[in-house]
Parts: structure tokens; sequence; C-alpha cells
């Protein structure tokens, strides 16, 4: 029977707690998904007729063949590119996860990066063996994390996440040009952003106590180098979310 939560412990002794995402979820999320890419095949697939049909005798012959191939290209990337595109922009959703309430994160409680999705989704090729997922459900079935082969390729987990009261979902609004803080953001490492996302992505889980004491304690310990104002000092949670949506904003990260 696999473990129902997965609890991470950060530095601050404060325990992150996810639910784990089984295979019934995870199966309806697949179906949206592919309810998408089936509607998305049908258009390319009635674009590529009507080309080949009335637009490609107009043109050279030896076009004919490179357009057969571009098609072929854009069929591949709806079928892997769809969830590799989507969980990279998306901090680890598609539509159908986000429809669900899914997440994909590392098994350490980090946002996933892009190669992590290239290198998960890649493996849905053999995840998909012989029918119906098949590999993948077998390895779901024996893992106490309900992981398939391209979760532990990468090391990553799919979790349930509380939808939040305001819909647009704290660290993904990206901030403008006008919005920006002021603050030098680009002096935080990497791991400090995905440490400051990751707790702002788990507020709705974690007790009022913890969350103003670990929300100060990041404030402290970033506040020195990229600066904060006396009206933020006042509420540590707004100051961080500001420094998140400038951050992906700097980093372009749309």
């Amino acid at each position: 029977m696999a473990e129902d939560k997965l609890i991470i412990e950060t530095p601050e002794q404060v325990p992150l707690e996810f639910q784990l995402a089984g295979i019934g979820s995870r199966f309806l999320a697949m179906v949206h998904d592919i309810f998408i890419q089936v509607i998305a095949l049908v258009v390319l697939l009635i674009l590529a007729i009507l080309f080949f049909s009335f637009a490609a005798p107009l043109f050279p012959g030896w076009i004919r063949p490179w357009a057969g191939a571009l098609f072929v290209v854009v069929f591949f990337l709806l079928q892997f590119g769809y969830f590799i595109f989507f969980e990279a922009i998306w901090n680890g959703q598609t539509p159908g996860k986000r429809y669900q309430h899914l997440r994909v994160i590392k098994d350490n409680g980090r946002p996933i990066t892009a190669l992590d999705s290239v290198g998960r989704n890649l493996m849905r090729v053999v995840d998909s063996l012989p029918l119906f997922y098949a590999i993948g459900i077998i390895s779901m079935l024996l893992s106490s994390r309900n992981m398939r082969l391209g979760d532990y390729v990468v090391g990553t987990v799919v979790v349930h996440e509380r939808p939040l009261e305001n819909s647009s979902g704290v660290g993904f609004q990206y901030a403008d040009q006008q919005a920006a803080s002021g603050y030098e953001v680009t002096l935080l490492t990497p791991e400090e952003f995905q440490f400051i996302e990751v707790f702002l992505l788990r507020l709705p889980q974690l007790p009022a106590e913890a969350k103003d004491k670990l929300g100060r304690e990041i404030v402290e310990r970033i506040s020195n180098r990229i600066g904060i104002s006396t009206e933020d000092q006042r509420s540590p949670i707004l100051y961080l979310q500001k420094v998140v949506a400038e951050y992906r904003n700097k980093a372009r990260f749309r």
C-alpha cells in the first residue's frame, strides 16, 4: 500500500506535508490532457488535408516532402512536447493536472525544472507500453510514492494541492514592469528562490504560527542582501510574494 503523504522537514525544522496523488486522480488528469491533445491533433489533420489537397499543388514539388516532415514534427511535439511545455511554464502542471489540483514536484519538495519535465515526459514512451500505460501503472502500484518510471528517472512525485481562495495562485502571478519592487532580487541564488516558492505554495497547509515564524526567518535571511521597505517589514508574506514575482519576471519565467 502506497503512503498517502510525503513529509519533508525544512532546514528550519518546519515540516512541509504533501498529499500524494494516486492512480485515479492522475488518470483523470491524463484523460483531460489527452482530450485537449486529440482536439489539437484533429485540427492538425484537417489543416494537413486542406494543405495537400488545395495549397500544395500551387507550390514547387520539393515543398511537399518538407511540408509533410513539418506536420510529422508538429505531431510529435503535440504528443510529448505538450506535457513538457506546460509543466515547464506552469511549474509542474498541465491543464489536466491544474483541473484536478495536482502538481509535479521534486521528491525533496522543490519545484521541478524544465530539464526534469523533459526527462520524465520522454519516459512516457516506456511507461505507456505495451498499452494504456501498463508499465507506468504497475510502477505506481509497486511504488510507495505512486511514482512511474519517468518520476524515478528525475526524482519527482505528483501531489495534490488545495486550491487557493485567490484563483490566481501564489507564485504564478508574474510581475510586470510597472510592478517592479526595486529589490535586488537577482542576488538570490536559485536554491533560495526555489525554497521561497515552495514555502509560498505550501502556505494553505501550514499552521498559522509556522507561517509567521518561517516567513520572518526567510525574510531576515534575504532582506539584508536584496533590501526591504518599512511597509514590507510589516507584511513578510506579501514581501516574499513580491520577491518571487519579480525574480520570475527578471528571469523571464513566463
